[in-house]
Parts: structure tokens; sequence; C-alpha cells
């Protein structure tokens, strides 16, 4: 087998996946390393489901191998395994990994798969599952791998079966509490979302979430993109506790003033828009319920975040992507390392009253701060 790179944290680090800070924590390390020195690392669950056309619920179970060193011949989820570190890791390529694992050990591809829902972060020992819900098409034809699992006991069950299966055969523990979960879940309810999001909201009040670091060209046309369809704007100052940092070197504050100096200059009344500013919480089950009791109301959550995207989407919310412009030159963290290095380019980047302001701030000097 070859030897893997594995997405690996320090425990000081786990809190950030809370809130969706993925590459900025993860680091590479080689599988065997990782394990001999129990290094935290992170991985996927997939837990996948299975209707008939009569309605009848079928769930598919991995048997593992009895060759294998962790658990031999225990039932355990559809398929789990190792997210591969990436440079730029993000939820999208977490969800991928997940994928990848289906497909190798059941020979099913995504294109089968009609949906995947996140269900939550789990950390036990040294990994943290990424857990997902998923519904195949009825019928799939599976293709077990046998250096993998047990290719005669890997396949779909029904409740019944499923029900026996926990309670008399050998079980990976924590996955023997999420299959008892779904069996009393409403399936029906549970993957609902896709219907929900075609009744589109009124076009009132959008909600969109950034941390300003600084505030950017590629924020404003956002901004203005948004207003054009919406009413109202609600701007979200993320992360709003941390500042003095290389990453988040100005204050909510200071964001705060940002946002305002930009929308009065291009003469967009207050009444269109309000300002929150909403801290970390480094929870993410109950993240949108934290943001709700910040912002109050609203109609849309618009994100390019797919993190963001799937745990509101996770709450049947409606969601939109955004439309960004040149997304790698307007990014906050090009601007910062611009000013790191002394180059001056960072001024066409932000607007001529932003640069003013990060000046008055001692923003450049801050930065530089940093090296």
């Amino acid at each position: 087998m070859k030897d893997e790179i594995l997405a690996c944290i320090h425990s000081d680090d786990i809190k950030y996946l809370q809130s969706g800070q993925f590459s900025k924590h993860v680091f590479p390390l080689k599988r065997k390393e990782a394990h001999l020195k129990k290094s935290i690392h992170l991985i996927t669950r997939l837990f996948l489901l299975s209707k008939s056309p009569k309605g009848e619920i079928f769930y598919l179970l991995q048997k593992r191998g009895k060759n294998k060193k962790m658990f031999p011949e225990y039932f355990t989820d559809s398929s789990s395994g190792h997210v591969i570190w990436s440079k730029n890791l993000n939820f999208d390529e977490i969800k991928k990994n997940c994928m990848r694992e289906l497909e190798e050990e059941f020979g099913i591809q995504s294109k089968a798969v009609l949906n995947v829902k996140f269900h939550n972060l789990n950390i036990v020992g040294d990994e943290i599952a990424y857990t997902f819900f998923g519904m195949v098409d009825y019928g799939v034809k599976l293709n077990p791998n046998p250096n993998e699992l047990d290719v005669n006991d890997s396949k779909f069950y029904n409740r019944l079966e499923l029900e026996s299966i926990l309670e008399n055969e050998k079980n990976v523990e924590i996955t023997k509490k999420i299959w008892k979960k779904l069996i009393d879940t409403d399936i029906n309810s549970l993957f609902k979302i896709t219907t929900n999001q075609r009744k589109i909201p009124q076009k009132k009040i959008a909600l969109t979430i950034g941390r300003f670091q600084p505030l950017h060209h590629g924020h404003i046309y956002i901004l203005k993109d948004i207003l054009r369809s919406y009413k109202k704007v609600k701007i979200g100052i993320g992360s709003s506790q941390l500042y003095n940092t290389l990453d988040n070197p100005f204050t909510s504050g200071e964001r705060k003033a940002f946002l305002q100096t930009a929308l009065k200059k291009r003469k967009i009344s207050s009444k269109k828009y309000e300002i929150f500013e909403i801290p970390d919480i480094f929870n993410a089950e109950k993240w949108i319920d934290h943001v709700i009791s910040i912002v109050g109301e609203f109609n849309t959550v618009i994100t390019n975040s797919l993190w963001v995207r799937e745990l509101f989407s996770n709450k049947n919310v409606h969601v939109e992507k955004t439309n960004t412009i040149f997304k790698k030159k307007y990014n906050g963290k090009n601007i910062r390392n611009l000013i790191l290095k002394g180059n001056k380019m960072w001024k066409s980047l932000v607007p001529k009253e932003i640069a003013e302001l990060i000046k008055e701030f001692n923003g450049i000097n801050r930065i530089k701060s940093f090296k």
C-alpha cells in the first residue's frame, strides 16, 4: 500500500475545525509516522442508505476483513478512511475523500450517490471523523473490495436485519450508536433539504458573513450584487473576537469602519444594511443558532464557503453562492502578504478610502510586525 500523506492537526488547533478553518491548521504526515506517533488525524465516515420503490429503507453495512489489524470481522459504517492532506484543504476536499473511500471499498461512484449530508464531527482517540449520511440509487451495483472487507456480509440490510446485527454481532461501538440513531430517524425528513431549497424565499433580507481582513474590491462587488436582488443585506463580521495576528490584523471595530466608510462612499443608505459582530464559538452543531441569535431574521445566506452552506442547509435555510470576481487576486490573504512584503500593489486591490483607513489604523506596520 502506498504510504498516504494524512491531514493531521495539533490538539490545540482542533477547535478551529468547528468553524471550518481547515488549511490553516492541518499539516502533512506520512501514514506510518502518524500512526506510530499517534498523531491526531482527519478521517471520514459515511453511512449510506437506499430507498426501494415501495418506500422500504435499506442500510449499507461494511464488515471489516479478517486480516484487519483493528476490529477484524466487526460490522461498521458503510465506508471510512483517511483524509489525504492537500495544501488548500477545504470541506469540498473532505467530501471528495469520503466519496473516494466509498468507491475504493464498494465500487460505488459518486454519481450514484443522490444526496450527501454532513452529520457531525466526532473525536475518538487520535481520529477526528467527519461523519456523513448519504442516499444512493436503489439497486446500485456493489463491488466489495476483498482486500478491505468481508465480501459476503458487506451489503445492504433492511431494518430488521440491521437491528439484529446491532444486537447480536460484533460492531465498532461508535458506528453502532450512529446506526441506532439512523434507524430512529425519519429518513424522508433527513434528506428533505433539496426539496426545500427549490422553494425560493422572498428576496427581502440576505445574510453574508466575512472577516474583511481587510475589506477589498471583491467584497464591494459582492455586497452591491446582493443589493441588486435583495432589499437589505445583513453583514456578519466573522471571527470578530480575533485581532492583532497576521491572519486577523484588524479589530472588529476597525472592520466595521471599513464597511461603513466604503458603503457610505458609494452612497448606499444605512437603511439597506446592518453590521453584526459574530465571534467564533468553535461548535459546528450550535453555530447556526449562535448566528441567528445575533443577526435575527433573514431569508437567504449568501456565501462561497461550502462549509457554511452545508451547516445552514442542514437547518433548512436557503443558501446561494456569491458572485465573485478574480478571487485569487481580491483575497484578504493576498493583500496581507503584499503588505508584508512591502509591495504597494495592495493599494490597487482595496478602495482608496480603505487604504487610507489602513494607514490611519497603523495597519501596515502592524502587519509587517508579524514577519
